[in-house]
């Protein structure tokens, strides 16, 4: 998820999302944010308990997909004290740890992996075969049957091999079905028809006895065509005796769209004896977000928890970012985002609580925030430059009709452009001011401007105030 990612159940194909690899693009290097406030905001409540620990009570896990750079400061305090499944978001995929050919990149993915490990967190690997994220060279290659089932049995049995022992679960097979249930056409099936599955499986355990094997899809939480055609390869692969522990359903929900199947459905594949996974868990809106729209999420939130922890063999539920500010909606999905349990400045949103309440805990909840704030994040980033955000968000009760935002490079970044914001910058100080046509903020509302700029060695995330 993709990164990942990357769909909703509950909707006609036409209202989910697009391929996994846009999804999956608005985690490639993570985002960070920072806030200034206008007014000073209550600070928000954490669970008198850890997420992790109220999981565990309850026999469950409770994830969140990551970027192993990120893996500091507060987002790294969140991760490992909140969570105790980590998915890593790109790290694990073919194009990240095989750009070349036979040339190798695991320091993110091992990053990762150590982390885990430091805060007693297992580690879902995501993901061996699917359809995006592969490199050029293999997506472009010219390959007989023979040479490209040698090619994905040795990339499973290298990438497993090196972790093996240390990661708990792997998404085998991703996507590989159309929203009518008939296979995807993809490099894999065109190449090796449907059995691709069965050999990616096979080898896989072959790699690691003990790692938990699953095929994970989208638009399968509730019971219709997609997640039937699912149910039925997996009841046909057990039959065959072909390695299988479970399935993941990836759950990026649309607020209002959350199936009533979804019991249900998590039960059917249950009682076909196989685990169940809810792997990529957000539930997104149409921005700005008001308080009834973050109260109604709350609620399907706490609903699709209470669904897992109602079917003893659902093994957990993982957020696809734990903050908004790391999240790939917004990218992905002009016009709507707020989709994860923590907003952009690593406060505990509603939703947050609903996950508490699902998971039998108690919290007092925070007053609800005041004033204006700007949140800074950089949502992609290449070897000389990134594309970088500052969204200006005010709270109920609280507007501004202008604004300018304010903020210090710290390791000699230069913006090269600006939309949506009129930015100047001299030295390492940078201002930027509304646009003729933005400058109003309304009570509940937030406005959002971009620039480009160039960085060389390290990105710090500056401190943004607003004046």
């Amino acid at each position: 998820m993709r990164t990942s990612l990357r769909t909703s159940p509950g909707t006609s194909p036409g209202t989910r999302r697009p391929s996994s690899g846009a999804r999956l693009a608005a985690l490639f290097t993570g985002v960070s944010a920072i806030t200034a406030l206008l007014v000073a905001a209550p600070a928000a409540q954490a669970a008198d308990t850890p997420l992790r620990d109220l999981a565990a009570a309850k026999g469950k896990a409770i994830g969140t997909a990551v970027t192993g750079s990120k893996l500091t400061g507060t987002y790294g305090d969140l991760a490992g004290r909140e969570f105790n499944w980590l998915t890593p978001g790109n790290a694990m995929k073919w194009g990240s740890v095989e750009p070349s050919r036979g040339n190798f990149n695991w320091t993110e993915a091992d990053q990762i992996v150590d982390f885990a490990e430091a805060h007693d967190q297992d580690v879902r690997g995501h993901t061996l075969v699917w359809h995006s994220q592969n490199p050029s060279w293999l997506d472009n290659g010219t390959w007989t049957p023979a040479q490209l089932r040698q090619l994905m049995t040795d990339h499973i049995a290298l990438e497993v091999g090196r972790y093996k022992g240390r990661l708990a679960a792997w998404d085998v097979v991703n996507e590989p079905f159309n929203e009518d249930g008939t296979f995807r056409p993809t490099l894999w099936y065109n190449g090796l028809g449907a059995d691709y599955i069965a050999q990616a499986l096979t080898a896989a355990r072959a790699a690691d006895p003990a790692a938990k094997l699953y095929i994970n899809d989208y638009n399968v939480e509730g019971v219709n065509a997609k997640s039937t055609a699912l149910y039925n390869l997996v009841k046909d692969l057990k039959a065959r005796g072909v390695p299988i522990d479970g399935v993941g359903l990836q759950a990026h929900l649309i607020l209002g769209q959350v199936p009533s199947t979804f019991q249900q459905n998590i039960q059917r594949f249950a009682d076909l004896g196989l685990d169940v996974a809810i792997t990529e868990l957000d539930i997104r809106m149409q921005t700005p977000a008001t308080d009834a729209k973050l109260a109604q999420q709350r609620t399907e939130y706490e609903a699709v928890f209470k669904a897992c922890v109602a079917v003893p063999r659902c093994t957990g539920v993982t957020v696809w970012g734990f903050t908004d500010s790391d999240s790939w909606i917004p990218d992905t999905f002009p016009g709507e985002g707020a989709a994860t349990p923590y907003d952009a400045n690593f406060q505990p949103k509603p939703a947050y609580y609903g996950i508490v309440t699902a998971l039998g805990g108690t919290v007092t909840e925070p007053p609800p925030p005041t004033g204006c704030s700007a949140a800074y994040s950089v949502q992609s980033q290449w070897n000389t430059g990134f594309t970088g955000y500052v969204t200006i968000s005010c709270a109920a009760g609280s507007s501004l009709s202008s604004w300018r935002a304010n903020w210090t490079f710290g390791a000699g970044q230069r913006i090269s452009q600006a939309w949506n914001a009129v930015c100047t910058q001299t030295g390492a100080t940078v201002s930027c001011s509304n646009a003729s046509w933005n400058g109003s903020v309304p009570s509940g509302g937030s406005v959002m401007f971009g620039f480009n700029a160039s960085w060389s060695g390290s990105n710090p995330v500056p401190t943004v105030t607003l004046g």
